[in-house]
């Protein structure tokens, strides 16, 4: 500002005129959201979508109903230990390799998890698939929380946490409508190539890690874990079991207790998964406006928690049910950007490792 302004022939000196201490945001970096949406997307889609097709997949490879579940079980094994041990990598080595590496592998598994002749083949690409999308994960957030500032994080990060519920805004959906068209297995080639194009997008959009200059004292493990830290991390991974059990059964629980085809699951699963969308981004803008995120967070766990023991223990008709599928979602959602956001907030020398572990 000069030192003097002159308005309609009389100056003001500077000392009379109000100074505002304004700090001009930065701009998102949109694309490369757009392309961590692209690539959570395909992630999630890996697992979450296989959910319309659990009955085929048992008629198809004659196999029980029970066992074909386990896949669930087996792929999220695999994220958990891939998401801690890729985070950890990231520090070192950085993310842009893996950031394109992953998405490109989870391609070919899922062509292979197509062909497969039998449930062991199945499971073990199933693994594999959860291994390749474990490895992206924490590593994503923690390169997007790195290009904005904190004030920005919660909004960054419900942006990238949107790619992941649009897998049961548009995935599920379309994977039952498609799926009843050309089957599971032609679903999953689908998928494959959704994740080669998500590679493509992060290689054109994410840059190498810098490195930090020689002497510069680098955050240690056992200093970044802190006591509140490990409870944040054992309080995000209770609550990704919890709201992943609900998500990926959802779908099952409305055609056993309601028997509806996959063309019917269609509307019901757009429906909690607007919810999952909406309640993301309004979380997202929650966590930038809030102080407290954790106290933000805890209270959405709560009542979300409150609305999933109604939902799958009274369900009188299909449209109730839906209804508290929406609630039950968008509650869960609203919390969950604040806790990303907090997670952030540690060094960015370990951000990769505690971004990773929160996904274990």
């Amino acid at each position: 500002m000069p030192p003097s302004t002159r308005a309609c022939g009389w100056t003001a000196p500077a000392s009379a005129l109000p100074v505002a201490d304004v700090k001009i945001e930065r701009a998102l970096p949109w694309a490369l959201i757009g392309a961590a949406c692209l690539g959570s997307f395909a992630a999630t889609s890996s697992g979450t979508t296989r959910a319309p097709f659990l009955i085929d997949i048992g008629r198809d490879l004659e196999v029980s109903m029970p066992l074909v579940a386990n896949l669930v079980s087996v792929t999220a094994t695999a994220w958990g230990v891939t998401s801690a041990l890729g985070g950890w990598l990231s520090d070192r080595v950085g993310r842009r390799i893996l950031l394109v590496a992953a998405p490109l592998a989870l391609a070919g598994v899922m062509v292979m998890q197509a062909l497969s002749a039998s449930f062991a083949s199945l499971a073990a690409w199933a693994t594999l698939s959860g291994a390749c999308a474990g490895a992206f994960m924490g590593v994503i957030f923690a390169e997007v929380s790195f290009h904005v500032e904190d004030r920005q994080r919660g909004r960054a990060l419900g942006w990238v946490m949107s790619g992941q519920s649009l897998t049961l805004v548009i995935g599920v959906p379309l994977a039952a409508l498609i799926g009843s068209m050309i089957g599971w297995r032609g679903w999953l080639v689908c998928v494959g190539g959704l994740s080669a194009a998500a590679s493509l997008s992060l290689y054109l959009t994410v840059k190498p890690t810098a490195q930090a200059p020689a002497g510069t004292p680098r955050t240690t493990m056992r200093g970044a874990l802190s006591p509140r830290v490990l409870g944040l991390l054992g309080t995000g991974i209770a609550e990704r079991i919890c709201y992943g059990l609900a998500a990926v059964y959802y779908a099952t629980f409305l055609q056993v207790t309601y028997g509806l085809s996959l063309v019917a699951l269609a509307l019901p699963l757009a429906v909690f998964a607007i919810g999952n969308v909406l309640g993301t981004i309004l979380g997202g803008q929650l966590a930038d406006k809030l102080r407290e995120r954790l106290i933000t967070f805890a209270v959405f766990m709560v009542a979300s928690g409150a609305a999933a023991l109604v939902l799958f223990w009274w369900h009188p008709d299909p449209e109730t049910s839906v209804a508290l599928g929406f609630i039950y979602v968008l509650l869960n959602a609203l919390g969950r950007p604040s806790l990303m956001a907090s997670y952030a907030e540690v060094p960015e020398s370990v951000r990769g490792t505690v971004m990773g572990l929160s996904g274990a």
